[in-house]
């Protein structure tokens, strides 16, 4: 993994195509869309003018270099890409009724492609963050779903925490609790970050108190609602009838509510989080998983940068901001 990714030619998808949308419809067109590191998202047309997404899901699609945790889903921060965890996501969603991508082809078994590939429904137009931007009128029905569907998953109630994948097949974290599972993921991500800056290196001590201290006055909770894990306004599409329509979903956990809730204050500003919000939140689990996240939106985008990724001063900027925003959370001495 973290190699260039290769270009998927209409040849190759000409089958899957077939096999999707049928109808006696011919593969005309493959575009590929921007912005995804860890699998391969194209753009299939029709000679009828018909479209749909191709999800990819091989190495040379994936920008992430490999790390000792790929693909263990005992761990709920291990690196998530894969279709077993997009089936699982997809299930959990559409089953609360949350809008997720119609499914029309899974190919697990690589008949059509040497990698797994999933054929999905394209939803054209803009995403519900340029929506918003733009005409912020128009976008509030759709955020007004989105808040129903966000308090939708709020509200369910999983056996334990983790991975969706692995909790829905009976399966179990390695961790005790989610307050556990982020102070591990927090130390590995110090870690990381450490090896790659010299700032973060100099306060790792610092740094590591303070992720033990904010973890210690946790108070235990045994509720774990559905969790996105990424969500910002860019991962939700708006379709024809303006329902929300969630996508990027395959890191999709049962944990703590404040999780995604750290993640939708530190992705947006705070009038769009103001839409988003709820009350009843926990002060020490939001605290803990900030400077949890602003770890991760270090040492990630840092690591990403030991690969080829084509956008690198974007990512640079996200490691020097949140970088920083850790390193102001070392409380003055």
């Amino acid at each position: 993994m973290g190699v260039a990714p290769k270009q998927v030619t209409l040849v190759q998808l000409a089958g899957a195509a077939r096999a999707a949308l049928g109808g006696g419809r011919r593969l005309e067109g493959v575009e590929r869309l921007a912005g995804g590191t860890t699998k391969g998202v194209y753009r299939l047309t029709m000679d009828d003018a018909t479209t749909a997404i191709a999800y990819l899901w091989e190495d040379s699609e994936n920008y992430w270099p490999a790390t000792e945790q790929d693909g263990d889903l005992a761990d709920p921060f291990s690196p998530g890409a894969g279709l077993d965890l997009f089936e699982a996501a997809h299930a959990r969603l559409g089953a609360l009724g949350v809008r997720v991508l119609e499914i029309h082809l899974v190919d697990r078994d690589r008949t059509h492609y040497p990698a797994d590939l999933a054929i999905v429904e394209d939803v054209p137009g803009e995403n519900l963050m340029d929506l918003r931007a733009r005409d912020p009128r128009a976008a509030e029905p759709t955020m007004t779903r989105l808040v129903e569907s966000l308090a939708t998953m709020r509200g369910h109630r999983a056996p334990s925490f983790g991975k969706v994948a692995l909790i829905d097949g009976g399966g179990t974290s390695r961790s005790a609790s989610c307050e556990q599972a982020a102070l591990v993921f927090g130390l590995r991500c110090l870690g990381e970050a450490a090896a790659r800056d010299h700032r973060i290196a100099d306060a790792r001590a610092q740094l590591e108190v303070r992720l033990r201290q904010l973890t210690a006055a946790v108070r235990p909770r045994a509720e774990h609602s559905v969790v996105h894990g990424e969500l910002g306004l860019d991962h939700v599409l708006v379709d024809r009838d303006g329902r929300p329509v969630l996508i990027d979903i395959e890191n999709l956990l049962y944990f703590d509510v404040e999780w995604e809730h750290v993640f939708l204050r530190l992705r947006h500003a705070r009038g769009e989080y103001r839409r988003l919000s709820v009350e009843s939140l926990d002060k020490d689990r939001l605290a803990l998983y900030r400077l949890t996240q602003h770890l991760s939106l270090t040492a990630g985008p840092l690591r990403l940068l030991d690969g080829d990724f084509p956008d690198r001063e974007f990512m640079r900027g996200i490691a020097e901001h949140h970088l920083n925003e850790a390193l102001s959370l070392i409380p003055a001495a």
